[in-house]
């Protein structure tokens, strides 16, 4: 902290000189190094603090503490104009327009918290808590006084209103930005307007972006006129040019392009081609219905979706949907449009190699160093294991109910017999590479009961009695902060190998009938590491086709020779 003082009769009359007033003199406080050729044409309301190094030129500000260092240049108002949270505690109906699933946000808000607080619906004395611990953080910060942190920049805004920021952050071209927070490193751009948010760590905001009753996460990136009203986007989520509404966009959640919309849903690692759309109220009862695209679902340019509806993970959508399929059981499936029905193809995405590149590029493309959101990165996991039993057996069942038949109906969507065939074929590869992977990892320990269901906590994996244990402790106020429900979800983070062996021990357990023996284990990871190599081959053939002559159309325009095309072809993709 700095020792304030008030400035003399000498420095108040320079600063008149240099074009500067004050509504008071006697509310402006400086340190004690202040030099008054630091501040020109400057108007200062209210109570105002400036900490050393600071240079301001052209603004108006009013009740504001000036960190150190920090520029502010040609402001238009940098104004505090009474009590604020600053965006602490705003709600936000994420998932359900009508507030439904409705999550209080706050600065240092995880992805785990905020899906607790989404999805556990169901038990309110949880969510009670939850909104108890936000309005905590709320009235905590409350104030009469804004905050600039230290080495920040401000140039070329119009209005700052109510607004509270950490430090090294830069706000240059805003045009309004009200009763919000922007975390260490942030940078906002021009023409962006934002209202009632809280603007995470490192995240980049630009070029004309506008965003109302929203929280954005760390090293997000928004630009290029995206707008977004009562939503959540965790972790290097990245958006441009389209909108969104009321989404709960877990981490890794990508649109880049016009005319799409995201709406009330919940997406995690998803990719969101041109004209991707959903419709959410069928006109009936409002706007009260959700769709939930799991870890790493993908839609084609033009994809829609009628909501209610839900995909299994990693499952390209292609074509329109308006029947409400439920995919979850499929995962890395193809579900496509055919003579105006849904059809599936189950287990077809784990042949393609955009599959594999999409997981690869998730953890290289994690610009974080806080790391506050838990992300699991790994493709073999408990969570996607038991997709893969639950989606052998629902095949196997459609197969033993109709042997006779080449067409079943699983719920609202169509399968082929051939697409069962392949889905029990690349479903059995895929179980048997997890199981493999997570032996092959972490060590066994009673303490680390890895058995039974898991769930996808937006973008943590963990069992799901661990999620209830936890949520028994909200509620009994054991657990009464943001920071104890991270450091238990980190507690288990760190032991997730140790659980994730328990449950591949007890998937192996229960297959041959008794406790594995050491040749059990080896055989299984034998196994897996064959299916590895099946699998890895299966996507290798992709790539090798994607990268075939096959696909050369369109290069070597003023070719002459095969020769020519297949050289440019292969300069231009690098091959």
């Amino acid at each position: 902290m700095y020792e304030y003082r008030h400035l003399t009769t000498e420095e108040i009359a320079s600063l008149e000189t240099n074009g500067s007033s004050a509504s008071d003199w006697s509310a402006v406080e400086v340190a004690g190094d202040f030099r008054t050729s630091q501040v020109h044409n400057t108007r200062f309301e209210g109570r105002v603090r400036l900490a050393p190094g600071v240079r301001i030129r052209n603004a108006r500000i009013r009740n504001y503490d000036i960190g150190a260092e920090t520029t502010i240049e040609d402001v238009t108002a940098l104004e505090c104009r009474g009590q604020s949270s600053f965006g602490n505690g705003t709600p936000v109906a994420t998932m359900n327009e009508n507030g439904g699933r409705t999550v209080r946000i706050f600065e240092g808000l995880t992805a785990q918290t905020a899906y607790i607080a989404a999805i556990y619906r169901h038990r309110p004395k949880v969510v009670a808590a939850l909104d108890r611990m936000a309005e905590t953080i709320a009235e905590a910060l409350r104030s009469t006084q804004g905050r600039i942190g230290r080495r920040c920049r401000i140039s070329g805004c119009r209005l700052l209103y109510e607004i509270r920021t950490g430090d090294d952050v830069t706000i240059e071209g805003a045009a309004i930005l009200s009763n919000g927070t922007v975390g260490d490193r942030a940078r906002i751009g021009i023409d962006v307007k934002a209202y009632d948010f809280i603007i995470s760590e490192a995240a980049r905001i630009d070029n004309g972006v506008l965003v109302e009753r929203c929280f954005i996460g760390e090293c997000c990136i928004f630009d290029r006129g995206f707008t977004a009203s009562d939503s959540l986007f965790f972790a290097n989520s990245h958006c441009e040019n389209g909108e969104a509404v009321s989404i709960f966009a877990g981490p890794c959640t990508v649109s880049h392009h016009k005319a799409s919309l995201l709406i009330a849903g919940m997406f995690s690692f998803f990719n969101a081609g041109s004209g991707t759309n959903q419709s959410n109220h069928l006109f009936k009862s409002g706007a009260v219905h959700q769709a939930v695209h799991r870890r790493g679902c993908k839609f084609a340019s033009g994809a829609y979706v009628m909501s209610p509806a839900v995909e299994g993970v990693y499952t390209m959508i292609m074509g329109r949907h308006t029947h409400h399929h439920d995919t979850s059981v499929f995962p890395f499936s193809y579900l496509l449009e055919q003579e105006g029905r849904s059809a599936l193809l189950p287990g077809a995405n784990l042949s393609s190699y955009g599959t594999v590149r999409d997981i690869e590029k998730w953890r290289q493309r994690d610009r974080r160093t806080v790391k506050r959101d838990l992300i699991n990165f790994e493709a073999w996991n408990p969570f996607v294991g038991n997709a893969l039993t639950a989606g052998i057996a629902a095949l196997n069942k459609l197969l033993d109910n109709n042997p006779d038949a080449q067409n079943f109906i699983y719920g609202t969507v169509h399968i082929k017999l051939t697409g069962v065939r392949r889905g029990l074929r690349n479903y059995a590869l895929a179980l048997a590479a997890t199981k493999g992977d997570l032996l092959a990892r972490g060590r066994q320990a009673a303490e680390y009961d890895g058995r039974g269901s898991w769930i996808d906590a937006a973008g943590l994996y963990l069992t799901r009695s661990s999620m209830e244990s936890l949520l028994d402790e909200i509620e009994r106020g054991e657990i009464s902060t943001p920071q104890g429900i991270d450091e238990r979800l980190r507690s288990f983070a760190l032991h997730y190998d140790d659980y994730a062996h328990s449950w591949a021990t007890d998937l192996l357990r229960q297959e041959i009938g008794r406790e594995p023996r050491p040749e059990d284990i080896a055989r299984t990871l034998a196994e897996g590491e064959a299916a590895k190599r099946t699998l890895h081959q299966m996507t290798e053939n992709d790539r090798a086709f994607d990268c075939s002559l096959d696909m050369a159309v369109g290069y070597g325009l003023d070719a002459v020779t095969a020769e020519e095309r297949e050289a440019d072809f292969k300069a231009v993709r690098g091959l």
